[in-house]
């Protein structure tokens, strides 16, 4: 018999697994937000866009499993979230959104506005897309101010609805941390994709201005949540409490976190040696390798031991637990059934990648008659 509890942390699993599959792939975002910055001439953004065309839709469709898996394995989640901090979800929706159009208008005969009108598109979703949802993420460490009554209907303390939460440092740490971890990404790719020893040149130059900025954002959030406090669930009661170094106690306390977390961070510092000093074009493959388990352990933190994973500022006892949270036991049961085809599409996924990066994207190619974004 599999038990609710079991069941609940399953799903935690699945989701930290694809949220850090989805912070890899914001490197889509990240190289959009350099095409005016970095090509030098059309023909060098041509190239730039066509790279992320051909990835565009991965982050998308990861962005849509993501939440989707999220808000059916935790609907009081999405019913708190998406009833109160609807402003939030909605701009990050939006930004998502104008980047399917941009990708499928750009280079329309029929596109009277110009190539530029919709650039600007893929400028606004490459910076604003990663900087709020590191945002969002973040308020899963500092709070929302919402507050549940009895038949768990929400009431959100701010008319911001969400916005609010770009007041707080600690959010904005985060968001910053991973816009420039997406533009660390996005340059990463960009080099390993495209045939341009100049457009090489341009982006080994830009890799320090922003892998600067990564690290300083990044160390300063962790330092805040690790040694700061933390949201508390009495794992009898359910009560939830504000403990100093909460965060900290988890991570030292599950060593496979600690792992994660630690192996990841020396990946990451890893692909950025080989990169800045090395100038190695398979980088990527190492700030991926990386990502994805420090995200994970993030998420760790943040649903696992005794914690609330979305935590109410206004309200200690409206915050979401696993347990509080979560769908019926039968629901997530036939969810898990659903899920064992996960490596399937991940295979695919696979596959589909490797067939369309089997050679680099050169002028000669984007001066063709072939697709072109």
């Amino acid at each position: 018999m599999i038990s609710h509890a079991f069941l609940q942390n399953y799903w935690w699993l699945i989701i930290s697994l694809l949220a850090g599959l989805l912070v890899f792939l914001l490197f889509v975002q990240g190289g959009q937000s350099f095409i005016f910055s970095l090509p030098r001439n059309d023909m060098q953004r041509k190239m730039v866009v066509n790279s992320l065309g051909r990835k565009w839709e991965f982050t998308f469709t990861t962005l849509v499993t993501f939440g989707g898996a999220f808000f059916a394995s935790f609907p009081l989640f999405y019913a708190t979230s998406f009833g109160g901090a609807y402003w939030v979800w909605m701009a990050i929706l939006f930004s998502f959104i104008i980047q399917a159009v941009a990708y499928e208008y750009r280079s329309k005969p029929a596109n009277v506005y110009g190539t530029r009108f919709f650039d600007t598109f893929l400028f606004i979703n490459g910076c604003l897309g990663p900087f709020l949802l590191g945002v969002a993420v973040a308020t899963f460490f500092t709070g929302s101010d919402f507050t549940l009554d009895l038949f768990n209907r929400v009431s959100w303390g701010s008319g911001w609805h969400g916005l609010e939460a770009l007041t707080n440092p600690v959010n904005l740490l985060l968001g910053l941390a991973v816009l420039f971890l997406a533009r660390v990404l996005g340059l990463m790719y960009l080099e390993n994709s495209i045939e341009d020893e100049d457009l090489a040149s341009r982006i080994r130059k830009s890799l320090l201005w922003n892998a600067i900025p990564f690290l300083v954002f990044f160390l300063a959030f962790v330092g805040a949540i690790l040694f700061g406090k933390g949201f508390r669930a009495d794992a009898v009661t359910g009560e939830v409490t504000l403990v100093q170094q909460h965060y900290l106690s988890n991570l030292l306390g599950n060593i496979f976190t600690l792992i994660l977390f630690l192996g990841g961070v020396v990946l990451v510092l890893v692909s950025l040696y080989l990169a800045i000093l090395k100038g190695s074009r398979k980088a990527i493959w190492f700030a991926g390798s990386g990502t994805i388990p420090v995200v994970m352990a993030l998420f760790f933190l943040a649903g696992y031991g005794e914690t609330a994973f979305y935590p109410s500022s206004a309200d200690l006892n409206s915050s979401l637990t696993l347990a509080r949270a979560s769908s019926s036991q039968f629901t997530l049961k036939t969810m898990m059934y659903v899920s064992f085809f996960i490596p399937f599409v991940v295979a695919y996924i696979w596959y589909a990648w490797s067939s369309i990066n089997r050679s680099r994207i050169t002028t000669e190619e984007m001066a063709g008659d072939g697709h072109a974004y």
